[in-house]
């Protein structure tokens, strides 16, 4: 069995930073994240920079991933963000992110989660919240694969998931994957 047959899960180090706009302020969010280089997604959609993945999955709230960073660093982006949002809250610690690749990931997926990740359907660029394997889990289609951030607290019961359903599809050795790996190809 090839690689490009198989199922590859891969975790991936990332800083997490949920972004809510207040009451008004999505054009302040969107001028800011323009200033950085950033597309702003709308609702049910993800956007990736160089270095910065930006996924939306209810409304006047973003989930923006980036390389890991000093505290320095990150106390920094904290108050860039929350000059121009409103409120910012550092996820990184409460959120693992994985990435699965693999032509039959829809496939294994199928098993325990209900929205229908067909590739056709479900293409890059879209994100959605869902239950997998009793979790919650957002999920975003990127043309690297697919992007699953899980509560930290389950997220070895979700790998473990995944492992058990996947091995009949060809389960890869488990691997890692950088932030700009994610944003690696552009999405339209």
């Amino acid at each position: 069995m090839s690689a490009a047959e198989g199922v590859r899960i891969s975790r991936c180090a990332a800083s997490v930073l949920e972004i809510c706009a207040a009451r008004g302020g999505d054009d302040a969010l969107r001028a800011h994240a323009l200033g950085q280089g950033l597309e702003w997604p709308g609702v049910g959609r993800a956007a990736a920079g160089a270095q910065q993945l930006v996924v939306c999955v209810r409304p006047a709230r973003w989930l923006l991933l980036e390389p890991p960073g000093s505290d320095a660093a990150r106390a920094e982006r904290l108050r860039s963000w929350s000059a121009a949002a409103g409120a910012v809250v550092d996820l990184s610690a409460g959120l693992a992110a994985l990435c699965m690749q693999g032509a039959r990931v829809p496939d294994v997926l199928a098993r325990g989660c209900r929205l229908d990740l067909d590739p056709r359907v479900f293409a890059p660029g879209h994100a959605a919240a869902t239950i997998i394997a009793q979790v919650p889990v957002t999920l975003a289609s990127l043309p690297a694969g697919l992007l699953l951030l899980t509560p930290a607290s389950t997220a070895r019961h979700v790998v473990d998931w995944i492992n058990t359903a996947a091995r009949p599809f060809g389960l890869m050795p488990q691997s890692s994957i950088s932030v700009a790996g994610l944003c690696r190809s552009s999405m339209s």
